[in-house]
């Protein structure tokens, strides 16, 4: 079993959102206090191989180090951005994924954008802007795996829209 994980970061250097999208429970975002390793590893079961988009330089270093969960050691994992890399493609996964032709409904959006919107849902108590926040980080995950079915990777697999979240 295949899990696409993501993560997004505040302004004070913790992790505001983790992404996960598993093909047979669509999405699951833990989200602010619902971050923890007790959580990660609850929604992870039955999953042998993490698939990211720069994961081994960002995501699961930043992990290891806030959450203590060394999930390189304890999963295998496929970085597309080297695969990318192998097939000519450079960038950012939203670059590619624009000249592959795979849409976002949060296109302009980045992840220098994420700790700004975090930062208004914590601060000012916007709804909208974690809402944002949350719908660009689901279409990250979800789009790692469209992206690695244009590598060849894998087969399809149904962009469920189910999508649970946890927090504290």
């Amino acid at each position: 079993m295949r899990a696409y994980l993501d993560i997004e970061t505040t302004f004070g250097n913790t992790i505001s959102v983790i992404g996960i999208y598993r093909p047979d429970l669509g999405t699951i975002q833990l989200v602010g206090g619902g971050v923890h390793d007790l959580a990660l590893y609850a929604a992870l079961e039955g999953v042998q191989t993490l698939v990211t988009f720069n994961g081994s330089s960002f995501d699961l270093p930043y992990i290891r180090k806030t959450l203590y969960a060394d999930l390189k050691r304890e999963y295998e994992h496929c970085d597309l951005m080297h695969v990318c890399r192998q097939h000519g493609l450079r960038g950012g996964l939203k670059k590619i994924e624009e000249r592959l032709g795979i849409g976002r409904a949060t296109a302009g959006i980045t992840g220098w954008d994420a700790p700004r919107l975090w930062n208004r849902y914590e601060t000012y108590g916007d709804r909208g802007a974690l809402q944002t926040l949350l719908d660009y980080n689901r279409e990250d995950v979800v789009n790692l795996a469209v992206l690695e079915h244009h590598l060849g990777i894998s087969e399809p697999t149904p962009a469920c829209e189910l999508v649970r979240h946890v927090f504290a």
